[in-house]
């Protein structure tokens, strides 16, 4: 598994720790959860930002 470097302040980073000690999981397991459902929803975004601007750009050309 590769590793990666994130910088954030301080309270952040605390907030994170505390959610993750409630849950009983590592600060790597939160972060990797926050960050699949980031892209889950990232991903039904922009299907529909297409489609809405398609459809823009046909009204356009009509």
């Amino acid at each position: 598994m590769a590793r990666i470097l994130v910088s954030m302040n301080d309270a952040f980073l605390s907030t994170i720790d505390k959610v993750a000690k409630n849950e009983q999981r590592t600060r790597s397991e939160l972060i990797r959860e926050a960050l699949r459902s980031y892209m889950q929803k990232a991903n039904r975004i922009i299907p529909k930002k297409a489609q809405n601007e398609a459809k823009i750009l046909e009204d356009l050309l009509d």
